[in-house]
């Protein structure tokens, strides 16, 4: 996941052109989704602590009911502004762990 990604509301004139080519010369290889505002949390980089961007994918079971498992995976873009936290494409993850219900 993350590759040949155009991430809009960053995007130059010219790498929209650019892109704009690329779907219109191989469209079934591309989707759109809406660029999501993210959440930052403390993430420790070589200069120090530094906010990144994350999204959370919690674990939930579906059996007879629905249970919210205590845990589940943060991904964390670690370059600064980026919103990308794919891991094939430098994003890390990060324990979460969820301490009520």
């Amino acid at each position: 996941g993350g590759y040949g990604m155009l991430v809009g509301p960053a995007a130059t004139k010219d790498d929209i052109e650019m892109f704009r080519m690329k779907v219109k010369a191989r469209p079934e290889r591309y989707i759109a989704q809406p660029t999501l505002a993210l959440s930052t949390c403390p993430t420790l980089t070589e200069q120090g602590i530094a906010p990144r961007h994350l999204d959370l994918r919690p674990f939930v079971l579906l059996g007879d009911r629905m249970r919210l498992e205590p845990g589940g995976l943060t991904r964390v873009a670690l370059r600064k502004g980026s919103l990308v936290v794919n891991s094939s494409q430098g994003g890390g993850t990060k324990d979460t762990w969820v301490l009520e219900e």
